[in-house]
């Protein structure tokens, strides 16, 4: 809590290491680990830019063998600049002023706790975990599962102060099911986050089964962009600038509109939505280009009982700010589209945060009431999530 107001971070993150994801593999992957394709380069920077020093953890990056590429690899070209540089790729700007805690995203719950407390912050939902990017399926099942047992670890120190997602992929659905119904009830479990290969749809009806255990469980589905797999990945010229510019959004716009044009919401009527770190100044451009487009060029599911803005107004859509987008455009969307939309994130312990002070931005914000900054920073994450 910081000046009166309880405070829930609906956008921070976790990156296990090697060395701390290993305990919670089954000995099926051990076994496999010296066969299987991999790299696992040292963490020299952490995630806010930090430098490490030796001896050093390791990244576990299996080769899945799918071909995606994305902004976050390969050489760099400035814009105006006909080539990459030869020069090695730089880290992004640290936009806070202290760097988070080393291990508070990887092996460090209590860290994370004492990181939240200096910050005020009571809650936090993260992002990542871990999960099965390979491609041997049984050994991608057990990958997953691995990664669920860490996050039931890690967030058993405090299951009412850290919170996180199931991780379900189309390319096994009846482990997608499995482990919905495991961690279901599980008091850190409190979302579903699906991580779809490049070209499945959001929308595809075999994911059906999927939403049904997520509806049973009470759990609500959450997007998040990442630089690798969104769309137009292709067609970005090799600039990290356009690919973090417009990756973000994109993802999330064309998630939108696929979660609600296909008339998912409808089937499964207690099954809620929400978008993260994917800017929110764009929702009501967006929602009103959606009821156009539905009726001039149509290819949405026939029977859908709500206009398109209807479901991202109807109290089962959330959305995640961004701090640079700032007060201005919190309260144009809150005027537009109501206040019980947008929600608190500060992208912990990403370089985009500001950690110590990111809760501090908003409670500052004077064009909003006090009513509207406890429904951005509490009430409204909580009506997504459900109670700590």
């Amino acid at each position: 809590m910081k000046n009166g107001f309880k405070i829930f971070d609906t956008d921070t993150h976790l990156g296990p290491s090697v060395e701390t994801i290993k305990p919670f593999l089954s000995k099926k992957v051990l076994d496999a680990v010296p066969n299987i394709e991999q790299e696992t380069p040292e963490i020299k920077i952490g995630l806010a830019g930090e430098i490490r020093q030796p001896p050093y953890r390791h990244w576990w990056r299996f080769r899945s063998g799918s071909g995606e590429g994305g902004w976050g690899g390969g050489k760099p070209r400035f814009l105006g600049e006909a080539e990459p540089r030869e020069d090695q790729r730089e880290f992004q700007t640290f936009m806070g002023t202290r760097f988070p805690t080393e291990g508070t995203s990887d092996w460090s719950a209590s860290l994370r706790l004492k990181d939240m407390d200096e910050e005020g912050v009571d809650v936090h939902f993260m992002v990542g975990g871990g999960g099965g990017n390979y491609r041997d399926p049984e050994i991608a099942a057990e990958l997953v599962r691995g990664s669920h047992r860490y996050l039931d670890d890690y967030c058993m120190t405090d299951p009412h102060r850290l919170k996180a997602g199931i991780h379900v992929s189309p390319t096994n659905i009846d482990l997608a099911i499995e482990e919905i119904h495991r961690y279901g009830q599980r008091p850190w479990a409190v979302a579903v986050h699906p991580s779809l290969p490049v070209g499945y749809p959001l929308d595809h009806p075999d994911l059906n089964p999927v939403w049904a255990a997520t509806q049973e469980e009470n759990l609500v589905v959450i997007h998040h962009s990442f630089s690798q797999g969104y769309p137009g990945y292709k067609d970005l010229w090799d600039n990290p600038f356009l690919g973090r510019l417009a990756s973000h959004p994109w993802g999330a716009m064309r998630a939108v509109g696929s979660f609600f044009g296909s008339g998912i919401m409808d089937r499964f009527p207690n099954i809620k939505f929400g978008i993260l770190e994917s800017g929110f100044g764009w929702l009501p451009f967006w929602a009103r280009r959606m009821d156009d487009q539905v009726i001039y060029m149509g290819y949405v599911n026939e029977h859908l009982e709500y206009k398109m803005s209807e479901y991202m107004t109807g109290g089962r859509f959330f959305a995640a700010i961004v701090l640079h987008e700032g007060e201005s455009m919190v309260k144009m969307v809150n005027d537009d589209l109501g206040d019980h939309i947008l929600m608190f994130g500060s992208d912990y312990p990403h370089a985009e945060s500001r950690f110590p002070n990111s809760a501090d931005i908003p409670l500052g914000w004077a064009k909003l009431t006090d009513e509207q900054k406890r429904k951005l920073l509490w009430d409204n994450p909580v009506r997504f999530f459900g109670e700590p």
